[in-house]
C-alpha cells in the first residue's frame, strides 16, 4: 500500500467521522431550534458537515481513483 493510498484512507475515515458527528449535531434540540427559527444549521454544524464532506471525497479520491 503507498503512502498516498495510505493517507487516503485515513481522510476518508476522518471524513466520515466528522460527517457523523456533523448529522448528531443536526439532530440535537439547540440546532432543531436554530434551524427554525433562521432556516439554517449553526455554523459549528455547518462545518462539520462542509468539512467531512470534503475530506471524505478527498480521501475517497486519493485512496480509490488516483494511480
Amino acid at each position: 500500500m503507498t503512502t498516498n493510498k495510505l493517507i487516503g484512507l485515513i481522510l476518508l475515515v476522518v471524513g466520515l467521522i466528522l460527517l457523523y458527528f456533523g448529522w448528531q449535531s443536526s439532530q440535537s434540540v439547540g440546532d432543531q431550534v436554530a434551524e427554525a427559527f433562521t432556516g439554517r444549521f449553526t455554523d459549528e454544524t455547518l462545518w462539520f458537515l462542509i468539512g467531512g464532506a470534503a475530506a471524505a471525497v478527498a480521501g475517497a479520491y486519493m485512496a480509490f481513483f488516483r494511480k
